[in-house]
């Protein structure tokens, strides 16, 4: 195309520059496109030097291909220029259309630049349209317009030197120039496009493959951990309905998979731990209760939520760790049984039967001044209130109107908790008044001490009088009504609490309790007997457990001591 004179073109020549522009589109790289579009040029256009400057993510240009010249491509591949230094070139010299030619007589301003750039020898031209080795050529390649045109986005700039003819382009030149850089620019942004499919294709096997992996590994986390594992839906109608579980959770519950399908745990918990599992958050939730099995039995497990979803914005399950406890719970119920209760007649101990009776008192004590709301009380059977100190009744009768609950407890007032601790949801203790049974019911204590006892011990020996201790103790838990709490204090004492007694149903009881022990018991093939004495107290708010104790302790010894020494025992 050098030696031809415009406007006639020979038909190789288009051949020639087809074929050049076809080889871009068919580069197999974003790299090897580069480089076909610099061999383009010198094998193409007729330039004897061409460099591809593509733009870089951050603006500036790299020189990313070189052809004409292994020692310029050596040189400068890979080097750096700065956006600002090359939008300077591109808005200097002479605009060729879409081109821009920078003569040797402006150029020299841009030496000293961070440009790369290389410099050839010649003579200095002889006439007007004649190449100067100091002439730059660019042909900016931009992405298509909307219309296009090459009007978008600057993606890289050729550089072409030394025309083989020796002259500057002519109007064919520069519009196949054009032309090509135009091309250039379209066959690189495929490239890129492809290199960047490329790149996500091989991004989403390496995720699909870490997918797969991660759920073959939660798979077999799932099947084969030693603790039982469910997966439940979350949400919606069939909230909590288990979904799977592993063969861990299903041997723990003697149930099959199939089976446990039909069931959430709402369905397994015991029912008096139901409460606690709809407390359990989903996510992160704990919580021990018991879950039922196949065969009527429950099990003590601990469960630890966690939600996981399905895909980023996909259905959201909750998985269910289940953990065995029930050997746990089994060795910390003993514990707490060894704790309060007594190791040989395995009744509750002092510290037990303390901490019962503690639990129906409070501070208030059971008669107070009448206030103002006295006769309200009356009316609904209500216990007397305190008047405020200094008379004040404001925090009862607020506007004339009194705030009790059901019991007859004021509600959350400031004053009422600092006098009374305790008033909130408690029902208070009262006990009879008086020597004579005026239909009051109250919290009795019945305080027994047996009777010749110390004699068994010291006769037939330690193990005879524990054999006594473990018999009494069981014919008095026969003798008293289901919830009544028999307990050992020490030694030979034991204490009955009998709740809803009036003073006639808590002689009767003792009556009953001391007919129950003087009966002989045999120890070692001997018959012995005891008697015992029993002293009946009555607990009410106001006092503390040991101030009860100490009442029906020494109502005791005063029934002891009424009593002849020979009629103590019953033989």
């Amino acid at each position: 195309m050098e030696t031809e004179s415009e406007p006639y073109v020979r038909l190789a020549t288009l051949r020639q520059l087809h074929t050049v522009m076809a080889d871009m589109n068919t580069a197999r790289s974003l790299a090897d496109t580069l480089q076909t579009v610099a061999d383009g040029v010198v094998t193409g256009l007729g330039f004897e030097l061409a460099c591809v400057n593509l733009v870089r993510p951050d603006g500036d240009l790299v020189v990313a291909a070189l052809a004409g010249n292994s020692a310029a491509e050596a040189l400068i591949t890979g080097r750096v220029g700065s956006r600002a230094s090359w939008d300077r070139r591109l808005n200097m010299g002479e605009a060729w259309g879409d081109l821009r030619f920078i003569p040797h007589t402006e150029g020299w301003v841009l030496d000293e630049d961070d440009v790369p750039q290389w410099y050839t020898d010649g003579p200095a031209p002889r006439f007007e349209d004649e190449w100067h080795p100091s002439d730059r050529l660019f042909a900016p390649m931009r992405t298509p317009g909307v219309s296009g045109g090459s009007c978008g986005e600057l993606i890289g700039v050729l550089s072409v030197d030394r025309p083989r003819n020796g002259r500057r382009p002519g109007a064919w030149g520069r519009e196949a120039l054009q032309m090509y850089a135009f091309q250039a620019a379209i066959a690189i942004s495929n490239a890129r496009l492809r290199a960047n499919m490329q790149r996500a294709l091989v991004r989403l096997e390496r995720e699909q493959q870490a997918l797969r992996a991660s759920e073959e590994s939660f798979r077999q986390a799932f099947e084969y951990a030693p603790s039982g594992m469910a997966i439940a839906e979350m949400g919606g109608d069939q909230h909590g309905r288990i979904l799977r579980t592993n063969d861990a959770l299903c041997r723990l519950l003697g149930r099959p998979a199939s089976a446990m399908r039909r069931y959430s745990f709402s369905d397994l918990v015991h029912p008096e731990d139901i409460g606690t599992l709809l407390r359990t958050s989903a996510e992160g939730g704990r919580a021990e209760l018991r879950l039922g099995r196949r065969d009527g039995t429950y099990v003590w497990v601990h469960l630890r939520n966690s939600v996981v979803a399905d895909a980023a914005d996909g259905p959201r399950f909750l998985l269910t760790h289940v953990e065995d406890i029930e050997e746990r719970k089994r060795r910390e119920l003993q514990l707490a049984h060894r704790a309060s209760h007594d190791a040989l007649t395995g009744l509750p101990n002092s510290a037990e039967l303390r901490s019962r009776l503690s639990s129906r008192l409070c501070q208030r004590p059971q008669s107070l001044p009448p206030g103002a709301v006295a006769s309200l009380d009356a009316a609904y059977g209500h216990g007397q209130y305190p008047e405020l100190p200094g008379g004040a009744q404001s925090a009862y009768e607020g506007n004339g109107h009194p705030a009790y609950d059901n019991n007859g407890h004021g509600f959350d007032f400031q004053s009422v908790s600092e006098a009374y601790d305790a008033f909130d949801h408690h029902v208070h203790t009262i006990a009879p008044e008086g020597e004579t049974d005026d239909g009051t019911k109250g919290l009795a204590v019945l305080f027994c001490d047996l009777d010749g006892f110390k004699s068994i011990n010291d006769r037939f020996g330690h193990n005879a009088g524990d054999a006594v201790l473990i018999e009494v103790a069981r014919r008095l838990t026969h003798a008293v009504r289901d919830g009544d709490t028999v307990a050992r204090l020490g030694g030979d004492e034991f204490v009955v609490l009998a709740d809803g007694l009036g003073r006639a149903d808590a002689q009767d009881l003792a009556v009953r309790l001391r007919n129950a022990i003087i009966p002989p018991i045999r120890v070692d093939g001997r018959a012995v007997r005891v008697g015992a004495s029993f002293g009946i107290g009555w607990a009410h708010c106001g006092m503390t457990a040991d101030e009860v104790l100490k009442s029906a302790d020494e109502r005791m010894y005063i029934e002891k001591r009424s009593r002849p020494k020979q009629h103590r025992r019953a033989g």
